[in-house]
C-alpha cells in the first residue's frame, strides 16, 4: 500500500495538488459546497492511479483542489462505501492520499436517517462519537503498522476544539445543530423496524452507511478530525412510512447551504 499512496500522492502533485491544509469529504447529496471553491484543479477519480471509481449516481467522483475561505482545500466530491463492493481499505484510501498531500484537517460530511426523535429532518447532528456496526476495521490489514499506530485510541475521535467552534457557530447563524451519536452500517438496505429500535437501544441518534472508516483512518493517521450529519428523515419504528431514496436526496440538498455555512465559517478559524 506505501508504494500504490507514493503513486497517486506523486500524480496528484504533479497535477498541481499542491500543500491542502483541509480535507473534505462530501456525503450524499451534498455536492453543492464545490460551487464556493475557487478551483484550481479538478480530476476524475478514474483518472487517479490506484483510486477506487465512484459508482454510485448521485456521487460525482471528482477529486477537487482549490481556495476555499483563504486555505488550499481538497474535497472528494463523491465518496466510496462498503456497498459498493469496496474493502474497508479502498474506502479509506482517499483519506491516506489527502494526508500525504499535506491535509491536517478533515471535515467530513454525510446523510443520515434520525434515529434520536427529537431531531428532525432537514436538521443538522454534529457527531460526537460514533459506534462501527460495518463488521470489520479500517486498520485490520498485515503491515497497518507501518503507517501509523495499529492499536489506534478512540477516546476522542472527534476534535473538541472544531466541535465547540461548529456550535459557536451555528449559535451564530441561528442555525439548529445538533450533537450525537452516529451508528455506521453496512446497507445498502435500510434499517428494519426492529433494527432501529435496537440502534436507540445501544445509543445512536443518527444512522448511515459511511463515515466511521473514514474517521478512524483519520485518527490513525492524527488529522484533526469533524463530521456533520445532514438528517433526511427520521427513523420512528412505531410509524415508519417506506423511504424512497429520492425523498432523502432532496432533504440532503435542502438542509445543506446550512452545512456550508458551517464548513466555510469554520475553515476561516484553521
Amino acid at each position: 500500500m506505501i508504494k500504490y499512496i507514493e503513486e497517486t500522492a506523486n500524480y496528484l502533485k504533479e497535477k498541481g495538488f499542491n500543500q491542502p491544509e483541509v480535507g473534505i469529504i462530501l456525503g450524499t447529496g451534498l455536492g453543492q459546497l464545490i460551487n464556493e471553491v475557487d478551483i484550481i484543479k479538478e480530476v476524475s477519480y478514474n483518472h487517479i492511479p490506484n483510486f477506487p471509481t465512484a459508482t454510485v449516481e448521485f456521487h460525482k467522483g471528482k477529486l477537487i483542489y482549490g481556495n476555499l475561505e483563504g486555505k488550499k482545500v481538497v474535497v472528494m466530491q463523491g465518496r466510496f462505501h462498503l456497498y459498493e463492493g469496496y474493502s474497508l481499505q479502498d474506502v479509506t484510501y482517499p483519506v491516506r492520499i489527502m494526508e500525504k498531500l499535506g491535509i491536517k484537517t478533515l471535515l467530513v460530511s454525510n446523510a443520515a436517517g434520525a434515529i434520536n426523535l427529537n431531531f428532525k429532518k432537514g436538521e443538522l447532528m454534529l457527531i460526537d462519537d460514533h459506534i462501527n456496526l460495518q463488521g470489520s476495521s479500517p486498520l485490520a490489514f498485515k503491515g497497518v503498522e507501518l503507517l501509523g499506530e495499529r492499536f489506534t485510541d478512540m477516546s476522542a475521535p472527534y476534535n473538541a476544539t472544531i466541535n465547540s467552534a461548529f456550535q459557536n457557530i451555528a449559535k451564530a447563524n441561528n442555525i439548529t445543530l445538533h450533537e450525537g451519536v452516529y451508528a455506521s452500517v453496512v446497507g445498502p438496505q435500510l434499517e428494519t423496524r426492529a433494527e432501529y429500535r435496537m440502534l436507540k437501544i445501544i445509543g445512536a441518534d443518527a444512522v448511515g452507511m459511511s463515515t466511521v472508516p473514514e474517521i478512524i483512518v483519520a485518527n490513525h493517521l492524527n488529522l484533526k478530525v469533524a463530521a456533520i450529519s445532514v438528517l433526511t428523515d427520521e427513523c420512528d419504528p412505531d410509524n415508519l412510512d417506506p423511504v424512497d431514496i429520492s425523498d432523502i436526496i432532496a432533504n440532503a440538498v435542502k438542509a445543506e447551504p446550512n452545512m456550508i455555512i458551517l464548513f466555510k465559517e469554520l475553515i476561516k478559524t484553521l
